[in-house]
């Protein structure tokens, strides 16, 4: 079993930078795909952008040029570099590990977006 733990949310301005991390209790290098959700109050989770083990990556529209999602397996860990925040970025943000049979979700880190 693998449990996720994700770190580096908090409250940031308009225009600015996050930087959250992932760390995985157990290897990640075999995982087949690690991805960002976030959820946002009241609405459904989404997926944010995602990370093959190949290194091929996918992002929403919506953070397309401002995020990037990277992985460093020596470390076990994915990490999503969040720049020119806006306020509709606030939300729960989740870090989702899939195998072959099984995946794993985080507990989530709160991203909030304000002036």
């Amino acid at each position: 079993q693998v449990q996720l733990v994700e770190s580096g949310g908090g409250l940031v301005q308009p225009g600015g930078s996050l930087r959250l991390s992932c760390a995985a209790s157990g290897s990640i290098f075999s995982a087949n795909v690690m991805g960002w959700y976030r959820q946002a109050p009241g609405k459904q989770r989404e997926l944010v952008a995602s990370i093959t083990r190949g290194g091929t990556t996918n992002y929403a529209d919506s953070v397309k040029g401002r995020f990037t999602i990277s992985r460093d397996n020596a470390k076990n860990t994915v990490f999503l570099q969040m720049n020119s925040l806006k306020p509709e970025d606030t939300a729960d943000y989740y870090c989702k590990v899939e195998f072959a049979y099984i995946g794993y979700w985080g507990q989530g880190t709160q991203v909030t977006v304000s002036s």
